[in-house]
């Protein structure tokens, strides 16, 4: 089982209110969403319960990507930071939660220059009364977010939104989606759309998730009628808008890696030194220390990108897309052989249902695939260094 250790990585716990938000954080999880409550959600079929995840937003978590004048803020003054540390705790238990979808739209909402016309529905998502999801990957189609083939055509009086979305998270339980999509004059600009999942002509169909209780949907939009105010944010501004909800996105994801590699390779190493082969500790051989070795230098590799990304998104660098997308393609390869390895090194135990290691190795697999995968940002980082040569 994994060690429990409130301490962050993400964010210095270096002043009483970071400790406090860190250690209440940690607290919450190891009794709310333990890997206990993690199976009992799988055996029922819920993805999270709507009461605790209400209980986690009055934490804070919902809000530190949101200013002080729309109702949020942040503990240490730099919520990407925060919430990066939020994500690596939620990665010790492989936690359930609406996290990602929830700090995505937000961070298109509040990065908006009509952030003030949409407060009711910040409001909302602060509370964690609402939950609402990022619509824009597609199907059958590689990471392309300013490229989509789902369509707005304005009416006049507002849009009609036709096409369909695929891998969204926490459909089922959202009342809303921020939908981005193709419009303007011979198709020629993207932007996104605000759209209640009761609205006429929206279907949510469920796809099958390979981790234990994130649930996935394709959105089928057949001629859905959304006003003009159901627009986030200018023509001009939504390529901004959308790669910054990418960034956030894939550095949440990062962060969350980096706690499942470190509790992995916590307890794998505390598995070595109980377990005793003729008469010594496995931990003990010299050919399982220079591999323990190895995967310490792999898990501290992931930390440096990842930190080191964190903290150029939330200096909003002109360096962050790049630093992003090699702390997505790092991570993303390496987390799933941090997991793998530790399976072999536990043995037959380590393929078993009842041990927790596969609840992990699902939840790194899945983010492998997600918002990009490793050769996809592998080519985003070469093309971006040949456009700065």
């Amino acid at each position: 089982m994994p060690r429990e250790s409130p301490a962050g990585v993400m964010t210095a716990v270096d002043s009483p209110e970071n400790i406090l938000f860190t250690s209440t954080t940690h607290a919450f999880l190891q009794k709310e969403a333990s890997l206990r409550h993690v199976r009992e959600l799988h055996a029922s079929g819920k993805s999270f319960d709507s009461n605790w995840w209400r209980r986690a937003a009055e934490l804070g978590w919902t809000g530190l990507l949101v200013p002080e004048e729309l109702g949020g803020g942040s503990i240490s003054g730099n919520g990407v930071q925060d919430l990066a540390a939020v994500a690596e705790q939620l990665g010790r238990t492989v936690a359930p939660g609406p996290l990602y979808p929830v700090s995505t739209v937000l961070a298109g909402l509040v990065d908006s220059a009509d952030r003030h016309a949409h407060a009711g529905l910040i409001e909302s998502l602060i509370s964690g009364q609402v939950v609402a999801s990022w619509a824009v990957c597609e199907p059958k189609r590689q990471w392309a977010p300013l490229d989509p083939t789902v369509t707005a055509t304005p009416t006049g009086n507002g849009y009609r939104i036709r096409g369909a979305k695929d891998r969204v998270e926490a459909a089922a339980q959202s009342a809303m989606l921020l939908v981005v999509a193709r419009c303007g004059p011979n198709d020629s600009g993207v932007r996104q759309f605000l759209v209640p999942t009761d609205a006429q002509g929206v279907r949510i169909t469920g796809q099958q998730s390979i981790d234990l209780v994130k649930q996935y949907a394709r959105v089928d939009f057949d001629d859905v009628a959304v006003a003009d105010s159901a627009a986030v944010g200018s023509a001009t501004e939504t390529a901004a808008l959308v790669d910054r909800q990418s960034q956030i996105a894939q550095v949440l994801q990062c962060a969350e890696a980096v706690g499942i590699v470190q509790t992995v390779f916590d307890f794998t190493v505390q598995w070595a030194l109980d377990r005793h082969t003729f008469g010594r500790p496995l931990a003990s051989y010299q050919a399982l220390k220079h591999k323990f070795a190895d995967m310490k230098m792999w898990v501290e590799a992931c930390r440096a990108t990842t930190i080191a990304a964190v903290a150029e998104v939330a200096a909003r660098s002109p360096e962050a897309g790049r630093l992003a997308s090699t702390a997505k393609s790092y991570v993303g390869e390496m987390a799933g052989q941090i997991v793998q390895s530790c399976v072999q090194l536990h043995g037959g135990i380590g393929v078993t249902w009842e041990h927790d290691l596969h609840l992990y190795l699902r939840r790194v697999t899945l983010y492998r695939a997600m918002f990009g995968t490793p050769e996809e940002h592998n080519l985003r980082v070469y093309e971006a260094q040949r456009a700065a040569k």
